[in-house]
């Protein structure tokens, strides 16, 4: 994939952006000035020569010669693990309102050694945002320095390896809530640290083998609630870095202070306040609050409820300078077709002041990030889904609520998926186009995607479909069919944004049709469609699947007698349930890393789409091994590694154990000492090779019956 990062001037032009039909069109990206900034042009078109530069393009190239003919090799597995292949992203970042700064690496080596924790491993490091300072973590214990001449200054003394945390992720928090191993957070002058402890003295461990490298396996403890179980603890500090020690504990508020909840978002909002979101433990309910930290004191600025449960909840709000007005994205009802998140504007905030709620969009799409808040020119910058659900476009809408689309016209050759960061003047924008357009027109010679929509009674689903021009379809042939299951409950499988990955070599190498689709219990499409699932997994997503199969099987170049299905983790309990209850719809399946039991899987999926809160009476009994047929042979390949520690082993333990005392053929496939996600390249190959010879086997068998 080439990546294509630009950077405009956002200034302001006579004729709207869609009006723009020649590349030397001035790009209207905001009514940000009148005035065009010559020298941020040239700058950013400095950038632009400088980011493509640094950008590699990953596509294979296959076209047509004088004779029609395509030439070129189709797509290998060793063709994925080339450099060429890789994404390369330049990691481009605003250093000021003008400049960009891209890595520029000159090492030298300082060693951070402590004298109490000599013996230790360093656990995470990484700069502040003034001059040298520095922060890293040693036996779960917070140190900072100055700068690298001065001598180091622990922060905390709690710390307890696998069992207090102090600026850093346990498990549940680094996989499940905060999607990082960082839990703590800079002032913006870098005066204050605010970090959470985790504690995790009441929460099960789980014990994690080793199996090679040494005469006896060895192993490692680390605490993992699994449903029905005790939650971790967790508790926000801010401390004063300029030699005080001063350390302060902001309180969640009332109606969390004697119940389990969650931390899911901390951010700077000014040098001396902070924004947190509080949520309980059934995430039905979460409290957003500014915090002082000066005054230790939280204010109540927001709370939303759902009968289900809320998602966006990492979301970090928008506030303007003086803190009065913020900006947040909450479910809006948009006729029959449900609720959807969108900009809602919140103002006049303080104890004697009336709260002034205003939406700003609206409408059967999804705001999926607010990206920042001009109050010079009264403009609200996003991300949303209006042009449809698989796209990403940049819009800005003003205090006359007029909405403009700022990247849908943008090049000649459209991208319609975008990440972007604006400059902190709010003058420039960096984009980076993630969708399959920047590869240009050689990546429709690659392959072709097309788009179905399956209007069921209630709602439409989206279906992907790939194929590739290498074998150039042939309608009055058939091809065997894969479907790819998402291997999260809420997440997208279907969207513009470009990937490169072990389906597109069957695509590409081996005449097969991929398909993926978000059905039922998927994100981005309003919370209708995404609260379907709630408390039950399992089924309506399976029935939706199983309805995608029917539509794609009755197509005339689809054979029904080769079809197979792919999940991981979610998707792997998806496609178990797939393939033992429905073997005569599907010839061949696999899942890696399955799910097996609600059971033992990590509690918070569990408390929302179940909406466990403290009933530890609750039927914990839910296992999706309980509907098979036996009269049908299986061709069933499960994979997983043994030292996964999001999805244990035990799951496809428990599986075997059923299908073998159920007399189920199946193929068991291990990675020793491998994780969730495999980081041995030699493994990674290895493992993508065995679910490519997988599906090949599979579908030439059934051509072969077919003949």
């Amino acid at each position: 994939m080439r990546t294509i990062i630009w950077t405009g001037s956002l200034t302001s032009c006579p004729n709207p952006v869609k009006g723009a039909s020649t590349p030397e069109a001035t790009i209207n990206v905001g009514p940000i000035g009148t005035d065009r900034n010559w020298k941020g042009i040239g700058i950013s078109l400095l950038v632009i020569a400088v980011v493509l530069s640094l950008i590699g393009l990953s596509i294979v190239l296959l076209s047509k010669d004088d004779g029609g003919k395509p030439f070129g090799t189709p797509l290998t597995l060793d063709d994925l693990f080339e450099k060429t292949f890789q994404i390369h992203d330049p990691d481009a970042k605003w250093i000021s309102g003008e400049y960009v700064k891209t890595p520029e690496f000159r090492p030298q080596v300082r060693e951070l050694n402590p004298p109490e924790v000599s013996d230790s491993v360093l656990q995470f490091a990484s700069w502040g945002v003034r001059g040298q300072q520095l922060v890293y973590i040693f036996e779960n214990n917070i140190y900072y320095q100055m700068d690298v001449q001065s001598s180091s200054w622990r922060l905390t003394s709690s710390g307890e390896e696998g069992v207090v945390f102090n600026g850093i992720s346990d498990w549940l928090y680094e996989e499940m809530v905060l999607h990082t191993q960082v839990a703590h957070w800079w002032s913006p002058d870098g005066s204050r640290l605010a970090y959470l402890t985790i504690n995790d003295s009441l929460v099960p461990t789980m014990f994690l083998p080793r199996f090679t490298g040494s005469l006896y396996p060895r192993g490692k403890e680390y605490p993992y609630p699994k449903m029905c179980q005790i939650n971790p603890s967790v508790r926000l500090y801010v401390v004063t870095l300029d030699g005080s020690a001063l350390t302060t504990e902001l309180k969640p508020p009332d109606s969390f202070e004697k119940s389990e909840f969650y931390i899911t978002m901390v951010k700077w909002v000014t040098k001396e306040r902070l924004s947190v979101r509080w949520v309980n433990r059934a995430q039905n309910m979460s409290i957003l609050s500014l915090c002082d930290v000066t005054q230790d004191i939280c204010t109540k600025k927001h709370v939303m409820t759902s009968d289900k449960w809320l998602d966006c909840q990492r979301e970090e709000p928008v506030f303007s300078k003086d803190c009065t007005t913020l900006f947040i994205t909450m479910p809006l009802k948009h006729g029959g077709s449900g609720t959807f998140n969108h900009i809602t504007m919140i103002s006049n905030q303080s104890d004697s002041q009336e709260v002034n709620m205003r939406h700003l969009t609206s409408g059967s799409w999804e705001v999926s990030q607010i990206l920042a808040y001009d109050e010079g020119t009264n403009s609200v910058y996003y991300l949303s889904t209006e042009t449809g659900a698989t796209q990403r476009h940049l819009y800005s809408i003003s205090n006359a609520m007029e909405t403009e689309c700022l990247t849908c016209s943008l090049f000649k050759s459209a991208c319609s998926y975008y990440d972007a960061v604006l400059s902190p003047n709010y003058q420039h924008v960096l984009l980076n186009c993630r969708g399959s357009a920047c590869c240009s027109n050689t990546i429709t010679k690659c392959f072709i995607s097309r788009l179905r929509y399956l209007n069921l009674c209630d709602f439409t689903m989206y279906l992907y479909c790939s194929s590739s021009c290498h074998f150039a379809l042939d309608e009055e042939k058939e091809y065997p069919l894969l479907l790819v299951l998402d291997s999260t409950p809420g997440g997208q499988a279907v969207s513009d944004r470009f990937s490169l990955s072990w389906d597109s070599v069957l695509v590409s190498s081996n005449d097969v049709i991929v398909a993926h689709l978000d059905g039922r219990g998927s994100g981005c499409q309003g919370q209708r469609i995404l609260h379907e699932v709630f408390q039950r997994l399992g089924t309506v997503d399976v029935h939706d699947q199983l309805t995608a199969l029917e539509h794609l099987v009755k197509l005339p170049y689809i054979d029904a007698n080769r079809v197979g299905v792919y999940g991981k983790a979610y998707g792997g309990f998806l496609s178990t349930l797939l393939v033992l209850s429905h073997p005569s719809v599907l010839r061949c399946g696999i899942a890696v890393a399955p799910i097996t039991n609600w059971r033992l899987y990590g509690k918070l999926i569990q408390d929302f789409t179940n909406n466990i809160v403290t009933s530890y009476s609750y039927d914990c009994s839910h296992s999706v091994i309980i509907r098979f047929n036996l009269n049908i042979p299986l061709n069933f390949l499960i994979i997983h590694g043994t030292a996964d520690a999001n999805v244990h082993f035990q799951h496809s333990a428990e599986l075997v154990k059923l299908l073998s005392a159920s007399n189920v053929n199946y193929t068991l496939q291990i990675f020793p000492d491998e994780g969730h996600n495999i980081i041995s390249v030699r493994s990674q190959h290895y493992f993508l090779s065995s679910v490519l010879n997988f599906f090949n086997r599979c579908f030439e068998e059934g051509y072969k019956e077919d003949d």
